[in-house]
């Protein structure tokens, strides 16, 4: 029986769940509940055996309640009747019935719990068996893990180092990490036009562009038209989101021209990229949903922005942004307080122009208008700053550009 639940659900309830929860991390809604009614209601209306399946789920277990009552009903009888020459009587009897069907609850309660702890191989041998991350216990070792090796020639391996050198997922990695992503990449050279991923597939693998330009398509529904929603050109990665979250594409990729590609699989981004992948989008993505300028993003712009983000440090007094001079790092204030100078004219002294708190930012006019630094920041405290390049911050806050522009000027 237990088989069946569990055959059941990964037929039936599953896949209802796997699409939900890939809409939750897409959108990441504030109210949870509304959002499920509502994502819920609206498939039940284009999807009817899918939301017919969640009913059944519920009669199944009512008809499966009432099979076990009449079960245990019987086994009381039998007994009844074995020890009916005894002279325990009807008392003892319905004592003895009651002492059995607590007994046979009490087992089926540990049955139920062993039932949680060792799934049954069937259901262990299907491809994807949530939609989360994977998991390990007694029931699903961690095996370990040896990397696959491409070989390659010194001069594709010095292009893949400064291709991933500006990827905001494998910027960060340590050498010998990046030794070992690099030995486990395979070419893939991609014709004009060609679909590489589908959205809502299961996803093996991510990209990396070495050449070329890919572009991202998103369909809001079933029956909707496929919407461009990102560009990858070269140094940028796609395909990480199914891997990071296990969960279904979140959007169709073409080939907008001829690319040469690198792919990952997804067991080597598990081990080596992955978590540190997740640790940073946990540790940032919060604060940036708190950054006014930055409330407008996708949330899978957002994930993406959390990957590039670098941590500085200033002492109190540091002079972080020099006016005068170029520009080619955004800033966002992660923890203290600093204080806008400018000089207005040579030999003049400066003025405060403005101070900045956690969650605003400076730095973005030099590299909106490729001009030097217009005004210095100081460093009123210890402060934390998070910086994005400058192509970073082209790529990514592309969107946001007019109320950058808007709002730059405040320093006029």
């Amino acid at each position: 029986m237990a088989q069946e639940h569990q055959e059941y659900i990964q037929a039936k309830v599953n896949p209802i769940l796997e699409n939900l929860v890939t809409q939750l991390l897409l959108e990441r809604p504030e109210q949870l509940a509304p959002f499920m009614i509502k994502w819920l209601s609206e498939h039940a209306k284009t999807n009817v055996p899918a939301a017919a399946s969640l009913t059944e789920g519920v009669n199944e277990l009512s008809s499966m309640k009432v099979e076990l009552q009449q079960l245990q009903e019987e086994v009381a009888q039998l007994e009844k009747e074995v020890n009916g020459g005894g002279g325990g009587g009807e008392a003892g009897s319905k004592e003895d019935k009651k002492k059995d069907v607590d007994s046979e609850e009490e087992e089926d309660d540990e049955d139920d719990g062993a039932e949680m702890i060792a799934p049954p191989a069937a259901y262990l041998k299907k491809e994807r068996t949530s939609v989360s991350a994977e998991a390990y216990g007694q029931w699903n070792v961690a095996k370990p893990f040896s990397p696959p090796v491409y070989p390659k020639t010194d001069e594709q391996v010095q292009r893949i180092k400064t291709v991933l050198k500006t990827s905001f997922l494998f910027s960060t990695l340590e050498s010998k990490d990046v030794d070992t992503i690099i030995g486990a990449m395979q070419e893939k050279v991609c014709e004009k036009g060609s679909r590489l991923i589908n959205q809502g597939d299961d996803g093996d693998c991510l990209y990396v562009v070495e050449k070329g330009q890919v572009n991202c398509y998103k369909k809001a529904s079933k029956d909707a038209e496929e919407v461009l929603v990102k560009e990858c050109k070269a140094g940028d990665a796609f395909g990480e989101l199914a891997l990071l979250y296990n969960t279904p594409r979140a959007a169709s990729v073409d080939a907008f021209e001829e690319c040469l590609l690198w792919s990952l699989d997804r067991e080597t981004f598990n081990h080596i990229v992955r978590d540190a992948a997740s640790k940073r989008r946990e540790r940032y993505e919060e604060f940036l949903k708190r950054v006014p300028i930055l409330e407008t993003m996708e949330a899978y712009e957002r994930m993406q922005m959390c990957d590039a983000l670098q941590t500085e440090t200033h002492t109190a007094g540091t002079t972080i942004v020099k006016q005068g001079e170029d520009g080619d790092k955004f800033y966002i204030l992660e923890d203290g307080e600093c204080v806008c100078n400018k000089i207005y004219a040579p030999g003049l002294p400066s003025q405060e122009v403005m101070t900045y708190g956690v969650g605003t930012y400076f730095g973005e006019l030099a590299l909106l208008n490729n001009e030097c630094r217009q005004a210095s920041v100081v460093a009123k405290t210890d402060v934390k700053v998070l910086t994005l390049s400058r192509k970073v911050f082209k790529q990514l806050l592309g969107p946001l550009e007019e109320i950058l522009m808007r709002n730059s000027q405040q320093y006029k």
